[in-house]
C-alpha cells in the first residue's frame, strides 16, 4: 500500500490506475479505524480493481465545544490496518492541504440537513458535504462506500452527488456491531465501563421497535415512543432525539407505510452516540 499526503500525489497515483483501466473504489474516513471501517475497505476491494482510503479529521464538521482536538488519532496503526484490509492507497492530507489560506467555498445540502443530527449540530453537514465533495473531486472514484450507522450522512452524500452531477455511485454498507449489539464507532473509546454497559440499550430499543413494527404497529409516534421509553429507563442515558422519517428524503410521516428511518442520538456522560434502523 502506498501512502500519500498531497493532492498532487494522490492524483498522480490515480492517473496511473486510470491508465490501466481499473475501477476505483473509495472509502473516506476520519481515522482511528475499527472493524466498521475495515468492512468498507473490504467491500471496496471486492468490487473494485483499485482501492483508495482516506484519513482526514475534518475540522469544518465539528462545532464549537465538540471533540475535534481530542478526536482519537493513531495514523501508524490505521495505515497498517488499511493495508491489511486491501487498500492500495492511503490518502492522509493535512488541514492546510485541504483548506489552504483564503479558502472560502462550502457545500450546503438543504432540507434533510435540518433534521436529526442537524438540529443539534447545525454546521456539521455543511462540513461533511464540503469535505466529501472535495475528496470526490480529488479521487474521482467510480464507487464510494459509506456505513449505514451514519445514515443521515449517507443520505446527504447521495443527494449532494446526484444534485452536483457527480458520476460516483454511493454505496451504503450495513452497520457493523459489537457482539452485544453496540454499533461500532471511533467514539466508543470515550465510554467508561459503566457507560459502555449502559449503551447496549440503544440497539436493544431499536430491536424492540423492529419487533413491534413486524407485529403490525405502524404509528410512528408509538414506535419512537417505545424506543425513547426504553432508553430513558437507563439512568446513564440522556436522549438528544428519537425520531422516524420517511426515506429517502427524511419526510415527515405519521404512519410507517413505506421505508422509514428510525434514528436516535443519545449521550452517555460526555459521549454522544448515534444509531438507527430502517423499517421496511
Amino acid at each position: 500500500m502506498e501512502r500519500v499526503e498531497t493532492i498532487a500525489g494522490a492524483r498522480s497515483l490515480l492517473g496511473r490506475a486510470r491508465s490501466e483501466g481499473l475501477t476505483v473504489g473509495f472509502v473516506p474516513t476520519m481515522g482511528y479505524l475499527h472493524e466498521g471501517h475495515l468492512t468498507l475497505i473490504r467491500k471496496a476491494r471486492e468490487s473494485c480493481g483499485y482501492v483508495v482510503a482516506s484519513i482526514f479529521v475534518n475540522p469544518t464538521q465539528f462545532g464549537p465545544g465538540e471533540d475535534y482536538e481530542t478526536y482519537p488519532r493513531d495514523p501508524e496503526r490505521d495505515a497498517a490496518l488499511a493495508g491489511e484490509a486491501g487498500a492500495d492507497v492511503l490518502f492522509c492530507p493535512s488541514v492546510r492541504e485541504m483548506y489552504p489560506d483564503g479558502y472560502a467555498t462550502y457545500v450546503t445540502v438543504e432540507g434533510m440537513t435540518t433534521k436529526l443530527c442537524g438540529v443539534f449540530r447545525p454546521t456539521h453537514f455543511r462540513g461533511v458535504a464540503t469535505v466529501v465533495a472535495k475528496l470526490f473531486n480529488i479521487v474521482d472514484p467510480d464507487l464510494a462506500f459509506f456505513g449505514e450507522k451514519d445514515y443521515q450522512q449517507l443520505l446527504v452524500v447521495r443527494r449532494m452527488a446526484a444534485d452536483l452531477n457527480m458520476r460516483v455511485r454511493v454505496v451504503g454498507v450495513p452497520t457493523v456491531r459489537e457482539a452485544d449489539g453496540l454499533a461500532m464507532s471511533s467514539r466508543n473509546v470515550y465510554l467508561n465501563q459503566s457507560e459502555r454497559a449502559a449503551a447496549v440499550v440503544l440497539s436493544r430499543s431499536l430491536e424492540a421497535a423492529r419487533r413491534a413494527h413486524a407485529a403490525g404497529e405502524r404509528r410512528a409516534a408509538e414506535l419512537s415512543g417505545l424506543v425513547r421509553r426504553m432508553i430513558e429507563a437507563e439512568p446513564l442515558a440522556r436522549v438528544d432525539y428519537v425520531e422516524i422519517y420517511g426515506l429517502p428524503d427524511l419526510t415527515d410521516i405519521e404512519l410507517v407505510d413505506g421505508p422509514a428511518l428510525l434514528a436516535l442520538a443519545v449521550r452517555f456522560g460526555k459521549t454522544r452516540l448515534i444509531d438507527n434502523t430502517v423499517l421496511p
